[in-house]
Order: C-alpha cells, then sequence, then structure tokens
C-alpha cells in the first residue's frame, strides 16, 4: 500500500498540459511576474486595496465631518478632491467608500468560487444523478438577468451589507461552477486518478489532493475576473440605494447621490466613478496577464 501511494504521488506530480499544479511552480512563478500585465495591474491594485485597509488612519480628514460652509466645492489645497452637498470632504469618502467595496467584492467573490466549485467538482467527478442535480441548478440560475435577481432579493431583504454579499456570491455562483464541472470533466479522464482508484484512495483524498490542485489555474482567472463584476455590480446596486446603507460611503452610492448635483459640482461624480474604472479595468488585466502566465497554450 506504501508502494502505491508512493506511485501515486508520483504520478500526480507529472509534467501535464493541463494545469498549473502539474507544471513546475518556479516556471509558473516566473512567467506570471514577468508578465507586464500582472504586475502592472497586480500593483495598483496592492495600493487600492492598501488604501482602502489603512484609510481611517491615511485620510487627510473624517470623512463624515460636515462643513455647511464649504459645500459642493471644487478641488483646492484644503479638499483636494472637493466636497460634497454636506461640506464633507470627498477625498476621505472616495478613500472610505473604498474599504466598503473591496469588502463587498472580496466576501462576495470569495463565497462564489467555494460554493460554485464545490458544485462544479460534485457534478463533474460523480456525474450521473449528481451531475444533473447540479448543472440543472446552474442552468436555471443563468436563465435569470442577474441585475433583476439582485434588485428583487436586495429589495425584498432590505439593503446591508450581508445581503449584498450573500446575493453577489450566489449570482457569480454560476460561473465558477460551469468553469469547474468543465476542468473536472478533463481531468478525472487521466490515468494518475485511475492509479489512484486502483490502490483504494478515498474520494475527499482524490479530490483534495489530485482534481482540486489541476482545476486552479482556470479558477485563479475566473476569480481577478469576478472582482471586476462584483464591484460593478455592486456598485450599480449602491447607485440605486440598495447597498450599503448611508451614511458609509461606497463609491456607487456616491454616484447615486452625486448626480443630482453635476450642474453644481461636476467633481462629486467624477472621483468615484474614476476609481470604479481604474479597479475593474486592473482586475480585467490582471486576469487576461493570468490567462496567458497559466494557460500552457497560450504561454508562447
Amino acid at each position: 500500500m506504501e508502494r502505491g501511494r508512493a506511485s501515486l504521488g508520483v504520478a500526480m506530480a507529472e509534467p501535464s498540459q493541463n494545469g498549473l499544479a502539474e507544471r513546475p511552480p518556479r516556471r509558473t512563478w516566473q512567467r506570471i511576474r514577468t508578465n507586464p500585465r500582472v504586475v502592472v495591474s497586480g500593483t495598483i491594485l496592492l495600493l487600492i486595496g492598501v488604501m482602502a485597509l489603512l484609510a481611517p488612519w491615511i485620510s487627510p480628514q473624517d470623512p463624515f465631518q460636515m462643513n455647511t460652509a464649504m459645500q459642493l466645492q471644487g478641488p483646492s489645497w484644503e479638499h483636494p478632491f472637493g466636497t460634497d452637498e454636506y461640506g464633507r470632504d470627498l477625498m476621505a469618502r472616495v478613500m472610505r467608500g473604498s474599504r466598503s467595496s473591496l469588502i463587498i467584492a472580496l466576501s462576495s467573490v470569495a463565497l462564489a468560487s467555494v460554493v460554485g466549485v464545490g458544485f462544479g467538482i460534485v457534478g463533474g467527478y460523480f456525474g450521473g444523478f449528481w451531475e444533473f442535480v447540479t448543472m440543472r441548478t446552474v442552468d436555471v440560475l443563468l436563465t435569470i438577468p442577474p441585475i433583476l435577481l439582485a434588485i428583487a432579493v436586495v429589495a425584498f431583504l432590505g439593503p446591508s451589507r450581508i445581503n449584498l454579499v450573500l446575493v453577489i456570491g450566489f449570482l457569480y455562483m454560476t460561473r465558477f461552477a460551469r468553469l469547474s464541472f468543465a476542468s473536472v470533466v478533463q481531468v478525472k479522464q487521466r490515468e494518475f486518478l485511475e492509479a489512484a482508484r486502483v490502490i483504494g484512495a478515498r474520494t475527499p483524498h482524490i479530490i483534495l489532493t489530485a482534481i482540486l490542485p489541476n482545476i486552479l489555474a482556470p479558477i485563479f482567472v475566473q476569480i481577478s475576473l469576478s472582482l471586476g463584476f462584483a464591484i460593478l455590480l455592486e456598485s450599480g446596486l449602491s447607485f440605486l440605494g440598495l447597498g450599503t446603507p448611508p451614511p458609509e460611503p461606497t463609491w456607487g452610492n456616491m454616484i447615486g447621490v452625486g448626480r443630482g448635483f453635476m450642474q453644481q459640482n461636476g467633481w462629486y461624480v467624477f472621483w468615484p466613478a474614476l476609481a470604479i474604472s481604474i479597479t475593474i479595468l486592473c482586475c480585467n488585466m490582471l486576469g487576461d496577464g493570468l490567462r496567458d502566465a497559466l494557460d500552457p497554450r497560450l504561454r508562447e
């Protein structure tokens, strides 16, 4: 049995053209860190993440402090981004809003990836009845327009950060389920899985050590792309007043409120919209760069 398990380990470590885990990690990391799109977009996203994390300490002013004498002012030395309808500093509010937007996006994508990958692995590995249940459930969810379902659910449950995370995670779970299902169907035909079954390896061991490592590459790419979509959906719901309730700022609700004051101060909408655009652009660039670095068909 020990010799059989050793042979299984060798078989699973064989170089292959299908997955990240089967290629030398050093070469994979070399391709990732030398890809300019990954480096540039990853650096910008890291800076945005650090800004969101440290916003309460590095913010130039209190994002909740009102000053009626400075309502809807343009950029100045005291307020580099201008002020809102209550005289609050827009730069401080954009920085503070990054916390809410990124926390919701990261949490919802984490939920979607865990649930979706679980659906895909169960349906792809066991097949038959489980494939029918998991994939037909995903097909039903895909027939519903995401934004309409999100509006209906959030309007019914009420606007809150937790409800947004649950709704967005539920909606984007389908992407991970379809992707992981297709990857598992390909991987389970390989010889090392047959060897694992022959030597008596249990199903959880096979899934965790043989299947999951070999489908991580496309999942990583999907995570980076889904972050951008999640930020966009969260901003859209917040724009409609279905996101994090005020006075907590988010990029979406700042745009939603600021649209009523565009004639008095157009900067009110410009700065949060620019933050959303840069973040989503970097997420998409990171996804494209990871795809080029991890896909063996595109790595040349």
